[in-house]
């Protein structure tokens, strides 16, 4: 059987979902991973002006009111987790009187204090000062808990114990036992909440930076929520709560433990050290699981991925049966990288077949196991797909990579592993990817939404790369088959909490092609300029902390752009270095008065951000509050009064460009080069008429990625680091 994999026919197109919220209906090409969190849609949010969660009233509703708060409670505090959550939490929290209670062992280290220079580095010394005044540390013998705890009224315990099932409930008892009404929530990596008997809030590695908390709750599904407080809480206060089924391991740990075993099991077939594994398993799919159980920690890590295994193969059988190693690992807690490990002087590489008896002992049983989690509907297709970025470090989440890898060639992949593996085939599920053209599967990172009049199109990832510029083309082509003339582009307000800018790893094989590099700039160039063209209005909306480079090129191809005042808004290329690709080098100055092109030209060639309320007039149209953003939005949108003007794009070449402008010299010869090359992109391309000046600026972007400059600069390195071994 062969699936197209990216088609937008109308058996495909015809699949998508209505959605009904309150009294108004909202079409949506699929559902949006923020009504899983039971917080409405993106659409209803423009509608209603503000955000649909308060961190002030969920405060309220968790901790109690101003003035008598209740604590949060982090037992296993002095842990990897415990630590970076008391930090995390405690940061967040400081501003609304929370006070936060650190319990754990007399003795154990000191994993708060090893995490302040950071939190100094983040907030300042006073800043700093002000969150570790929050956080009262406490010993336990395990048995009871501390007298002097009950006068911070616990309202929260947060639970980092180790992985010890009878240990975890004898745990929570004391606490029920001393206060009854307190909400926990397990940090466990594979214990469902059925065995514990609490609700689960599993965040991602690592703990004091990763947002993301695969969220199990009583009376709930992963496609059926009913998000406590608690969840919203985390929302409203910038973390990403993503709910998941209640099943073992849940995503996150059946893709990294998976990974792992999978790479384990690899030694043993070939004997290739850990750290060659690793470099073979960058290559393909991005993270590198030996090294990263080594920087989480070996000891905790591998005894963490072994209960995770040994977990699953009771429940699922061989696929996941944990090997003699990590058996052995799990008592010892040895690294894979030791210090003194020895790399041989005399390299080698793998050759054709060898490379693919690699991918088939890789990919067989990680697309083996994410068919287990479709059948199970562990998590909404996104989530599961951004879990694998996000928290597995995978290049391209996993649901992606099936995607592009086809279907007739995931069933071989699979196929191939059972030959290998025949104890393997228990849970094996094909019928999960029998979905592969719905608009689950085909819109992963772009969403669609509309109201018969105004439209929204969603971007759940950070950095724009293939498949969202292909969502994009498809969620543009489905509004307007839909006859919607009037939308928004804007990030999810869920998975995407800022925009970095284009993929760099899609940029690699432009290193040594510019026909390739060629390509990518035309056609992005071309998608963005649909916002422009397809559309009667079109208003770009930055809601989060950053927008930068490919991001920021594609959002101001709209005819407004909208952005929350505290943002920065940069052009880091030069940095890296790339010329500007999707037409940054000459459609914000058709937009812009003369007097503001050396505003323009620093943005460009210094790579320095610039906060959105010191940008209007010149690069945003207007910056503000959020609530006034949505509003200000809304009201473009939907053709109220606004008194916002719209910049025009200017088609015929611009005269009068400056021919040079000072800047200080950077120091850096990469630096350097690459701003006499936007320099002579923005000339060229400025010059030319809006019809010649796509072109014109793509061959720009494509000669300098194929030159010496990029080739050694950050992606170069990159691409050495990581394709070629």
């Amino acid at each position: 059987m062969t699936k197209n994999l990216l088609t937008s026919s109308a058996a495909t197109m015809g699949a998508f979902s209505t959605h009904k919220e309150q009294m108004m209906t909202i079409s949506a090409m699929r559902q949006s991973t923020l009504q899983t969190l039971g917080l409405g849609t993106v659409l209803e949010i423009f509608q209603n002006g503000r955000l649909p969660a308060s961190a002030g009233d969920l405060v309220d509703q968790v901790f109690g009111a101003s003035g008598d708060r209740g604590a949060l409670v982090i037992s296993g505090a002095n842990g990897i987790v415990g630590s970076g959550k008391a930090m995390q939490l405690g940061s967040r929290l400081q501003p609304f009187g929370v006070p936060v209670v650190a319990l754990d062992f007399p003795g154990s280290p000191d994993g708060i204090g090893r995490h302040y220079p950071g939190l100094a580095k983040a907030f300042g010394q006073e800043g700093a000062g002000r969150i570790m005044e929050t956080i009262t540390r406490m010993n336990y013998n395990g048995l009871r808990l501390p007298p002097q705890l009950k006068g911070f009224k616990p309202r929260f315990l947060l639970e980092s114990i180790p992985e010890i099932l009878d240990a975890k409930k004898a745990h929570y008892k004391i606490f029920k036992d001393e206060f009854p009404e307190i909400d926990i929530r397990s940090v466990t990596s594979g214990f469902p909440s059925s065995e514990l008997g609490v609700s689960i809030a599993h965040p991602a590695f690592p703990h004091e930076i990763n947002k993301v908390w695969e969220i199990v709750e009583s009376n709930s599904s992963s496609l059926s929520p009913h998000p406590s407080a608690i969840t919203r809480l985390f929302w409203a206060l910038g973390m990403i709560p993503v709910p998941v089924s209640d099943n073992w391991s849940f995503v996150l740990d059946v893709l990294f433990c998976g990974a792992t075993l999978a790479g384990l099991r690899y030694h043993e077939s070939s004997n290739m050290p850990y750290w060659k594994i690793d470099k073979y398993f960058r290559k393909l799919l991005g993270p590198n699981p030996f090294r990263a159980h080594d920087v989480i920690g070996a000891k905790a890590a591998n005894f963490l991925t072994w209960s995770c295994l040994h977990h699953l193969e009771q429940q699922y059988g061989e696929l996941f049966k944990p090997n003699a190693d990590i058996a052995e690992r799990k008592d010892t807690g040895a690294e894979y990288y030791p210090l003194n490990h020895f790399r041989p002087l005399v390299n080698w590489s793998l050759g054709p077949d060898e490379e693919e008896d690699f991918k088939i002992r890789i990919l067989g049983p990680l697309f083996q196991m994410t068919s287990l989690i479709l059948h199970e509907k562990r998590s909404h297709l996104s989530h599961v797909n951004a879990i694998g970025e996000l928290c597995a470090q995978f290049r391209r989440g996993i649901l992606s990579v099936i995607r592009a890898t086809g279907y007739d060639e995931a069933m071989k992949l699979v196929k191939d592993y059972h030959k290998l593996h025949p104890q393997a085939k228990k849970c094996w599920y094909p019928d999960a990817f029998e979905q592969i053209g719905t608009p689950e599967w085909q819109q992963l990172y772009v969403n669609a939404e509309h109201n018969g009049s105004v439209g929204i199109i969603t971007i759940s990832r950070e950095s724009y790369n293939r498949d969202v510029d292909a969502e994009m083309n498809r969620a543009i082509d489905w509004l307007k088959k839909e006859n919607i003339e009037r939308v928004v582009i804007t990030g999810d307000f869920h998975l995407s909490t800022q925009m970095v800018g284009a993929d760099t790893a899609d940029f690699y094989a432009a290193l040594s092609d510019v026909k390739e590099g060629l390509r990518i700039s035309r056609d992005w160039s071309r998608t963005a300029r649909r916002l422009n063209d397809d559309f009667k209005i079109s208003v770009g909306f930055i809601g989060g902390k950053r927008c930068f480079g490919g991001f920021l090129e594609l959002l101001m191809h709209c005819h407004y752009l909208i952005c929350i005042e505290e943002a920065d808004l940069g052009m880091p290329e030069v940095t890296l270095p790339v010329v500007p690709g999707m037409e940054g080098c000459h459609w914000p100055f058709r937009k812009t008065v003369p007097e503001k092109w050396p505003d323009l030209l620093r943005l460009l060639l210094t790579g320095s951000p610039v906060r959105a309320k010191e940008a209007v007039g010149w690069l945003v149209d207007y910056a503000g509050p959020m609530d006034k953003c949505l509003q200000t939005a809304w009201k473009i949108v939907t053709g109220a009064e606004h008194n916002v003007a719209r910049r025009r794009v200017k088609e015929s070449g611009l005269k009068k460009l400056p021919k040079d402008i000072v800047l200080e010299d950077s120091g850096n010869n990469a630096i350097e080069t690459a701003r006499k090359s936007i320099f002579e992109s923005i000339q060229n391309s400025c010059a030319k008429t809006l019809s010649e000046a796509l072109l014109i600026q793509a061959k720009h972007s494509a000669r300098f990625m194929a030159s010496p400059a990029c080739q050694n600069g950050r992606i170069g390195v990159e691409l050495k680091k990581t394709m070629e071994i």
